[in-house]
């Protein structure tokens, strides 16, 4: 259902007043205080049983690179089936990858590769589920309190990150690391129970879903025409490669740095979580006062200041100081960017750019990993965090060329319904390709003006599905203007109209305002026809229309 532009968010805990928000949220952190508990052990596991720098920084790089190979599909799916299945499904996987992990710690048949498999099997779980999760958000909150729910996602998460790596490291040095694994596994239970118990309401499309390669398409080409989601992208790609070296390398800091062991990498973990968690609860009086682009280059500053403290220290308290001003700006960071994505993106295809934005800035995340294990190895310890620190600050400085834009005013909201124009074929849904050409007549006096529109309306007509789109001008009749684009199918064309945004429509109106004449543009929809009986080799191929 459309909703109206949103209003002041009523505070930073609004969104907790919703029921369903609120359960899968509070399970959210079990999970996660589970999850924590168990990248200490792996962590700490790897450093413990192989001397080499870059495997330990490829534990990070597993986790997070299968949401770069399948967040794509994840977010086709998500946008054409039940949200709230694929978040069981992927709650399911990262739940028997925990159980078999732990069984296989339990009989002592570990290595540093089956340290990688696994944590490559936990992160496509979290492929799935996150995108799911992140779509349902918008779902389940109002808009005007979509920024409060984002921001919670991530403050609930370094809630536990504040005292989850400090509770691991007590548990591993006096358990050791099964009995860490066997919490993990036990973590999964509740979001489990709860997103099975849990209902919302969903929008749901009187299309049938699209096949997967279209619904890919689709996303893709929303994406790339979209510049506040490509922005965001670019950037989050950027800030996750510079700024992962933090927890990349924080076990090498600890071990040969530090010379301390497993209890203080929990208290320094710790201490990352408990600085995103202060910056969470002041995340919204800072959007107040500072825009989007002005809060990412702070946290850009303040990971860029943690990286250089720690290359420079060989003391806790102030490994400690610097990781809390390290996961001050990494929430602020992450959760600014997704917050964007969301702003920019209808509900039909949240799920997909949700996806894609995860997939870039996640093999950011895990090229990271890998490059700043690489850098260690071939340099030193204090030279990669040393280089970590200028990659940040230069991420603050391409804000000059790439600014994030706020677009929380922005109505992304879709029509209810759409009325199919009456035609007099039997056309069927996958009838096509189908051919759209609107006229107008433009005043000479307006032509700028004019042209100024049909520049924001190809970018909009292509977000929405349209291709092949041309404008031309008549060369006898100067004042008549034609727009073309076409649809692979007369269901494609449905579901072009069921895109369309508040804005969308708006840009319409001012267009039909500009047209000389007492009715609207016409628009005339003709189908693609052959004229020539189809060979045999042409039977099958994909151009071929047919009704």
């Amino acid at each position: 259902m459309g909703k109206q532009k949103p209003l002041a968010s009523a505070g930073p805990f609004a969104p907790l007043k919703n029921v369903t928000f609120r359960a899968i949220w509070l399970a959210g952190l079990i999970s996660g205080l589970g999850w924590l508990i168990q990248t200490i052990a792996m962590g700490w596991l790897m450093a413990t049983i192989t001397p080499s720098s870059v495997m330990v920084a490829l534990v990070q790089a597993a986790t997070n690179l299968p949401a770069f190979i399948l967040s794509i599909f994840a977010g086709a799916i998500v946008d054409n089936f039940n949200r709230r299945k694929v978040m069981l499904m992927a709650r399911s996987l990262m739940a028997v990858t925990a159980a078999a992990l732990t069984i296989l710690v339990a009989v002592g048949m570990i290595n540093p590769w089956i340290i990688l498999f696994f944590s490559f099997l936990a992160g496509c779980g979290i492929a799935f589920n996150d995108p799911a999760w992140q779509a349902s958000v918008g779902d389940i909150v109002d808009r005007k309190d979509l920024a409060a729910a984002v921001t919670l996602t991530s403050v609930g998460f370094n809630t536990v990150r504040s005292v989850g790596p400090a509770l691991g490291g007590i548990i591993l040095a006096s358990f050791g690391p099964l009995t860490a694994f066997c919490l993990y596994t036990l973590g999964h239970l509740a979001p489990l129970i709860v997103v099975w118990r849990s209902r919302w309401k969903v929008p749901v499309s009187r299309l049938p879903p699209e096949a997967m390669l279209t619904a890919i398409s689709d996303g893709i080409r929303f994406t790339s025409l979209s510049s506040e989601i490509k922005t965001a992208v670019t950037r989050g790609f950027l800030f996750g490669l510079a700024g992962i070296a933090i927890l990349a390398l924080l076990p090498l800091v600890v071990r040969d740095q530090l010379k301390q062991g497993a209890v203080a990498y929990g208290v320094l973990m710790a201490g990352f979580g408990g600085g995103a968690l202060l910056a969470g609860l002041a995340s919204t009086a800072l959007r107040r006062k500072l825009s989007d682009e002005q809060l990412l280059k702070l946290a850009c500053v303040a990971c860029a200041t943690c990286t250089l403290c720690l290359s420079l220290t060989a003391t806790a308290a102030v490994a400690a100081v610097a990781l809390m001003l390290g996961g001050a700006g990494w929430v602020l960071g992450w959760s600014g960017l997704s917050i964007s994505v969301q702003w920019a993106s209808p509900r039909w295809v949240v799920g997909r750019t949700i996806s894609l934005y995860y997939a870039l800035t996640s093999f950011g995340l895990a090229i990271g990993s890998w490059l700043w294990g690489m850098v260690t190895e071939s340099y030193s310890l204090s030279f990669a965090l040393q280089a970590s620190t200028v990659a940040s600050l230069g991420v603050a400085i391409l804000g000059l060329l790439l600014p994030i834009h706020q677009r929380k005013d922005a109505d992304v909201s879709t029509p209810d319904s759409f009325e199919a124009p009456a035609v007099n074929l039997d056309l069927k849904p996958r009838s096509g390709p189908i051919a759209v050409k609107i006229e107008y007549r433009i005043a000479a006096d307006q032509i700028e003006t004019f042209l100024g529109l049909m520049l924001q309306r190809r970018r909009a007509q292509g977000r929405n599905g349209a291709r092949r789109w041309i404008l031309m001008r008549n060369l006898r009749d100067t004042a008549v203007w034609t727009e073309t684009f076409r649809t692979p199918t007369w269901n494609d064309y449905l579901r072009f109209n069921y895109r369309q945004t508040a804005a969308d429509r708006a840009l319409n109106a001012r267009l039909v305002e500009l047209h000389m004449g007492h009715a609207a543009p016409e628009i005339a929809l003709s189908i693609e026809r052959p004229t020539a009986a189809p060979r045999k080799a042409d039977v099958f191929r994909p151009e071929t229309p047919h009704t």
